[in-house]
């Protein structure tokens, strides 16, 4: 397994007009197969960076199928676990909700067609139409059982197996917030991958400017996002795929045909408020992280029905195969157009 690194570096900045000292601490960390880059400020910043990278440490030990030792793995391997922490045990229960929001388009469940793919262990094959359709008979988060009490308890249905990637990065943003703000945090940002939080503005007051990649350029950004408090997390076939025969499959699996999703979206970027002082759990950006998933697998028209419907409070930005950026109402003074991109923007209510 490919093993946690950290740089962390400090410095002092003397505020304006008074006499206090705030630190900043930046770092940079893999874990959970991807480059996670964070950084605060305030009196307790080099502390709060450290301790995040205590929790995103034990969060990949956790939550990872790959360890054998894990809480997931064990849960796999023997189909039911107690007494487990709150924190663990909220995640499982908010993916059951979000698969029930979204009519299955987001599942946890859907661990046994990621393996058939090849994208748990990068060992890439386009599986036999019969082998995903016994497969699929497993695909359904109904079927965990759930009870808080006596002891916080899982059960997996019978042949079932979960899967907390498209889960796992929203829900480490939460625990960030949550130890950012625990440490007098009051200014930072921490990006994994796709997945952007950022806590209050920059430090000099401005807004954050959040970056949402060009599925069909590398290098390239497709619009820009001005954000403080708030989660953006990303979506889109281009983070992961392979190429067989002269096609394309990603990692993006539709729940109901075992196949990569084909819905006419390249990215779904799904931006909501931050949880603030009070929360506990799995929150925003677990939300985020699950619907950015789902209503990629959804498509354009659907997701905006789902975000009109108004059931969560988040909006959208979609990157559609036909060359368009849609923006929903909520992020229109807060979005930029790149020019030159190739894109035609809209934005829609």
């Amino acid at each position: 397994m490919k093993r946690f690194s950290i740089l962390i570096a400090a410095l002092c900045l003397c505020l304006t007009g008074c006499g206090k000292q705030t630190t900043e601490a930046a770092a940079q960390i893999f874990a959970m197969d991807t480059v996670m880059e964070v950084a605060a400020y305030g009196e307790h910043a080099e502390q709060a960076v450290k301790y995040t990278e205590k929790r995103i440490k034990e969060l990949e030990n956790r939550l990872s199928r790959t360890k054998a030792d894990s809480l997931v793995s064990g849960l796999n391997r023997d189909g039911s676990i107690r007494h487990l922490t709150y924190d663990y045990w909220n995640l499982i229960a908010r993916a059951k909700e979000y698969r029930d929001a979204t009519n299955g388009a987001f599942d946890i469940t859907i661990a046994p067609i990621m393996d058939a793919w090849g994208f748990t262990g990068d060992q890439f094959r386009v599986p036999e139409q019969s082998e995903l359709n016994e497969l699929l008979k497993h695909v359904n988060s109904d079927e965990i059982q759930i009870q808080e009490e006596p002891a916080h308890s899982v059960t997996l249905g019978e042949g079932q197996a979960i899967d907390l990637g498209g889960i796992a990065k929203g829900y480490t943003s939460d625990l960030v917030e949550q130890t950012f703000r625990a440490n007098g945090i009051e200014s930072g940002k921490i990006s994994l991958g796709g997945n952007v939080f950022v806590l209050g503005g920059k430090p000099d007051g401005s807004d954050w400017r959040v970056g949402i990649k060009d599925p069909r350029n590398e290098s390239g950004l497709a619009a820009i996002l001005s954000l403080r408090d708030a989660y953006a997390i990303t979506s889109g076939g281009y983070e992961r795929y392979f190429e067989e025969n002269g096609k394309t499959y990603h990692h993006i699996i539709d729940p109901s045909t075992g196949y990569p999703a084909d819905s006419g979206l390249l990215s779904v970027t799904v931006v909501a408020a931050d949880n603030g002082p009070d929360w506990a759990g799995a929150g925003n950006g677990a939300m985020c992280d699950a619907f950015s998933t789902a209503l990629f697998v959804m498509g354009e028209e659907q997701a905006l029905d789902f975000w009109r419907n108004g059931g969560y409070d988040f909006d959208l930005v979609l990157v559609t195969e036909d060359g368009r950026v849609v923006i929903t109402a909520g992020l229109a003074d807060r979005f930029e157009e790149v020019k030159d991109s190739g894109y035609t923007y809209e934005t829609v209510s």
